[in-house]
């Protein structure tokens, strides 16, 4: 049995003249949590439609446990669309095992799969009403339970975190988690780096249709120049003495009367070498603070690289 569940290889899409996705390729471990992340617009979603066969790519193939995206495999499949689908006059119940249905779960056995994950996602108290009389987060945790109903293997969300509350979006957080930990594979797109960051085994980025990364969180986090911010006296001044362990850059005075200075490390360098030159110069400190890096920051740092990197080639 092949680790690779998913294998993107080379996929392009345009609408009309423009590119929504360029030649990309990735793939999804069995076991993992993937991140897919990029601005809006990126082009995520539509890079899991053609995961799914939703869309065709124009080039490039996908293969999905070990072939095309057909039914036979997307059974396997729970699918989350950015655009969310519940009939609003359904009961809440009702709308969970009319999904189940639909991927083969027997009635029965549909609606008391329903009711337990009901009970699990703090919605008991919810199985009778209509999904127009529930809250954003209420519909969005049907809708998750929509999902996950028929127990696929795989699990896709698009936006998953998209209009959440902060309350409800711990509590997605320990759902993906939680299934995670039952064996399961999980790929979800977000532009907000921080849920990616607490969750992924691996994550990939995309901007303006095109790949950037694809690897592991600290991977990502090594790809920012680390800094070292500092205070001093007035009477410091740190660019000669810090000069063989980075660009040092004054940042002005402080409200308390110090100078502020940033230190862009070298690859040589560390923060304890910047420590220790400023001790054996007997440089008198009022700040010393490595700064680490996050995901947001490699992100940035990422884009902003790859737009200069494409605006360098025209």
């Amino acid at each position: 049995m092949s680790d690779r569940i998913l294998e993107v290889e080379g996929v392009s899409k345009r609408f009309r003249k423009k590119t929504a996705v360029n030649n990309v390729s990735f793939s999804v471990e069995r076991g993992q949590i993937t991140g897919f992340l990029g601005p809006n617009g990126a082009g995520k979603s539509t890079s899991l439609r053609m995961s799914l066969g939703i869309l065709a790519p124009d080039s490039g193939s996908v293969s999905l446990f070990g072939g095309p995206p057909r039914a036979s495999a997307l059974d396997r499949v729970g699918f989350l669309p950015e655009e969310r689908g519940l009939y609003r006059r359904m009961k809440v119940i009702d709308v969970i095992v009319f999904f189940a249905r639909l991927k083969g779960v027997a009635p029965d056995e549909a609606r008391r799969r329903g009711l337990k994950m009901l009970e699990e996602f703090e919605l008991g108290h919810a199985v009778d009403l209509k999904v127009k009389e529930l809250s954003k987060g209420m519909a969005q945790k049907v809708q998750i339970i929509s999902t996950l109903i028929h127990q696929p293997e795989f699990i896709i969300l698009d936006e998953p975190f998209s209009g959440l509350d902060p309350v409800n979006q711990k509590s997605l957080e320990r759902i993906v988690k939680a299934q995670a930990d039952a064996g399961r594979t999980l790929l979800f797109s977000t532009h907000v780096m921080e849920h990616a960051e607490r969750l992924c085994d691996k994550i990939i980025l995309i901007a303006h249709g095109n790949k950037i990364f694809d690897g592991t969180v600290e991977q990502a986090l090594g790809e920012v120049p680390r800094r070292v911010i500092l205070e001093t006296g007035c009477d410091a001044d740190l660019r000669a003495l810090l000069a063989p362990y980075g660009d040092v850059k004054a940042d002005g005075q402080t409200p308390d009367g110090n100078l502020a200075w940033t230190v862009e490390l070298n690859q040589r360098a560390d923060a304890q070498d910047v420590l220790k030159a400023c001790v054996d110069g007997q440089v008198k400190l009022a700040r010393f603070e490595p700064v680490r890096a996050h995901l947001h920051d490699a992100f940035v740092h990422m884009v902003e690289t790859h737009g200069q990197l494409a605006e360098e080639t025209v």
